[in-house]
């Protein structure tokens, strides 16, 4: 019978020599590349003996800013929600109620505030999107838990507190530094 294609394999049948049968070379090279392995650094961080370093730009926990006196700077636009390529934002605005004008910078507030670390990639958009640098990521790592549950980060979370302030600075970029300082601007009072 022909074949489909023109193309065929020729296929030796070479004999083996006694010290391929009894596959000695083979056991003696694999035996030298273990023994080398044995003196070389281990790879491997001790955790949470020893922790590695990393880049000052990593993206880690998020966290929604406070102003300088103490109120939330989120005012519930959704461009963080919009901005997310993995869906992993959702939050419910409310208006500010009588009373709450030290808990909230505007009218508009975001009631719920929900982000789904397992759907979060980490990828920063939220923060570039949002007009007033309410949300930031950090240097911080997101927690390890067994259930899915604990992985929907809420407001109770995500907020600052007042006493415990994160240093983002690291985060900004030249030209925002630089804007902030124009007090003139309605943003940044």
């Amino acid at each position: 019978m022909e074949s489909l294609t023109n193309r065929s394999i020729i296929v030796s049948n070479k004999k083996m020599t006694f010290s391929e049968k009894i596959y000695l070379p083979a056991i003696l090279s694999g035996v030298m590349i273990t023994i080398k392995h044995l003196f070389r650094k281990s790879a491997t961080v001790r955790y949470p003996e020893k922790t590695r370093e990393f880049s000052e730009i990593y993206r880690g926990q998020h966290v929604l800013k406070r102003d300088d006196n103490g109120a939330e700077r989120c005012t519930a636009c959704g461009l963080c929600a919009v901005s997310c390529p993995a869906e992993a934002i959702t939050m419910v605005a409310e208006e500010r109620k009588k009373g709450e004008e030290n808990l909230y910078r505007e009218e508009k507030y975001a009631a719920t505030y929900e982000i789904n670390m397992l759907r979060c990639i980490f990828c920063g958009l939220c923060e570039e999107a949002c007009p007033k640098e309410a949300i930031f990521l950090t240097d911080r790592l997101v927690s390890t838990d067994y259930g899915r549950d604990g992985f929907i980060y809420g407001k109770d979370k995500l907020v600052e507190s007042a006493t415990d302030r994160i240093d983002i600075s690291k985060r900004q970029t030249k030209e925002v530094l630089e804007f902030k300082k124009q007090k003139q601007l309605t943003h940044n009072k």
